[in-house]
C-alpha cells in the first residue's frame, strides 16, 4: 500500500492501531506496555538470540546473492557488516547458548564467511574477513 497524500508518512500495517489497543487495554485494565513486557519477559534467552541470529543469517544471505528470488542482488558491503554482527552475537552468547543451539549457528556463520569469500572479487587477507575477528580465519578446504 503506498502513502496516501493524506498520510505521506503512514506506511502500511498489520497492526491495530494504537487507539484501538488502548482502547482495549483500558476496557481490560492492562497496561498495554506492561503485557507486552510480561510476554516478552516469558521468552528465554536462548530463543531471542537464536531469533536474532537467524535474522543476521538470513540478512546476509540475501546480500550475498544467496536468495532464491533475488539471486543478482549483491550488497557485499552490507553482508560483511551483517556477518560481523553475527560472528559477535555468537562469540558473546556461546556460553548462553551451550554447544546443542551454538554449533548450527556457528556453521551457518562459517558458511556464510565462506560465500563471502567467494564473492569478493578482492578477497581478504586471512583472519580479516567478515566475522575473522571472533572465529579466526576462515578458508575454504583444500580440493581434493
Amino acid at each position: 500500500m503506498e502513502p496516501t497524500a493524506a498520510h505521506p508518512e503512514t506506511e502500511p500495517t498489520t497492526e491495530a492501531p494504537a487507539d484501538v489497543v488502548a482502547d482495549a487495554s483500558q476496557a481490560s485494565g492492562a497496561d498495554p506496555l506492561s503485557t507486552i513486557s510480561r510476554d516478552i519477559a516469558e521468552v528465554p534467552s536462548v530463543e531471542i538470540i537464536s531469533t536474532a541470529a537467524l535474522h543476521l543469517m538470513s540478512a546476509a544471505a540475501v546480500n550475498l546473492g544467496l536468495a532464491e528470488d533475488l539471486p543478482d542482488h549483491k550488497d557485499l558491503d552490507e553482508a560483511r557488516s551483517l556477518i560481523h554482527a553475527l560472528a559477535g552475537l555468537l562469540d558473546a552468547s556461546v556460553q548462553s547458548l551451550g554447544h546443542h543451539h551454538a554449533a548450527p549457528l556457528r556453521d551457518g556463520l562459517k558458511s556464510l564467511q565462506l560465500a563471502f569469500r567467494e564473492a569478493s572479487s578482492i578477497p581478504d587477507e586471512p583472519g580479516a574477513g567478515p566475522g575473522e575477528k571472533y572465529t579466526g580465519p576462515v578458508l575454504p578446504s583444500p580440493k581434493r
